[in-house]
């Protein structure tokens, strides 16, 4: 991974901001701290269905790890991608699999604030993320 913070400082971070207007503020400045995808790897492929936004992830393999590049449209997204990077970014198929995001996003409050909508989207990208893994295990 780039200079993504680690999950572990993301939720340390957020745990210094009360309002959620603050932690939004901080996870979309998450996602604009994040390079860009290349157009050419926005695809039919790599895009995630289930996401009110447009979305897309292209996982690689490196070695035994997983990484994963994304982007969207919406900065809000583009955050929460970094916030997957930092969860799931360099891990081996078998520790991606033993990931409990749900609970990782309510560790950081993100459950409760994001909308129906939103919440779909980031389901469809940890689905996407676990059925590369998956792939990967098997």
């Amino acid at each position: 991974m780039d200079d993504n913070p680690s999950f572990e400082t993301i939720a340390e971070d957020m745990a210094f901001l009360d309002e959620w207007e603050d932690r939004y503020r901080y996870v979309i400045d998450l996602g604009k701290a994040m390079p860009p995808l290349d157009p050419a790897q926005k695809t039919a492929a790599t895009k995630v269905d289930g996401c009110a936004s447009q979305v897309w992830i292209v996982p690689r393999r490196e070695g035994a790890r997983i990484d994963f590049d994304g982007d969207s449209d919406a900065m809000i997204v583009r955050g929460l991608i970094a916030v997957l990077r930092a969860l799931y970014g360099g891990k081996r198929a078998d520790e991606i699999l033993a990931i409990d995001a749900p609970a990782a996003f309510a560790r950081l409050g993100l459950d409760q604030a994001l909308s129906s909508q939103r919440s779909n989207g980031l389901r469809a990208m940890v689905a996407r993320l676990r059925d590369t893994a998956a792939r990967a295990a098997a």
